[in-house]
């Protein structure tokens, strides 16, 4: 059986679609975010149960693989005349992260340091997949991050479609 892989087109390795769209769902009261349909389907296309739950940028909360993860871990280890800079991005991260399986309902228990510190709780969240990883944002960082998109969309757009975009 071949192997799966997010966005690989590595030979002899079958590529994981993630889901295109934004979408909602909810942490709720005791911490627990059940995943959209279209992402738990992700990642169970990639044959993931286990997932490290964090922030980096005390902004968006990133909800990785193991097998993401740990290819993380290697970079902050082998960062080079970057390993202040990695070592403190990673104390971040280990502080607000935890592991979580995916629970039978498609749920994540999103650790309680990172719930609060990115003020989570009992709130309407939005998910995107990017880079080998879920992307969580809150209500308010969903709407400045829109806004902030939609300023002169047309400009962009344009400024786009010149450099190739279809």
């Amino acid at each position: 059986m071949a192997e799966q892989v997010a966005g690989s087109t590595v030979e002899g390795v079958v590529p994981v679609e993630p889901p295109h769209s934004i979408a909602q769902a909810r942490v709720d009261d005791k911490g627990r975010l059940k995943l959209p349909a279209e992402f738990l389907e992700y990642l169970k296309k990639l044959g993931v149960d286990k997932v490290f739950i964090t922030t980096m940028d005390r902004e968006l909360a990133r909800i990785y693989p193991i097998s993401v993860w740990k290819a993380n871990e290697i970079f902050f280890a082998n960062a080079g005349d970057l390993a202040e800079l990695a070592e403190d991005v990673a104390y971040i991260a280990k502080f607000f992260g935890g592991d979580s399986e995916i629970d039978a309902q498609g749920r994540v228990l999103m650790p309680a340091a990172l719930r609060r510190e990115l003020e989570l709780e009992s709130q309407t969240v939005y998910l995107d997949c990017y880079n080998g990883r879920i992307n969580v944002a809150g209500k308010d960082v969903h709407e400045e991050r829109i806004n902030r998109a939609m300023a002169n969309a047309g400009e962009k757009l344009k400024t786009l479609e010149k450099k190739g975009l279809k």
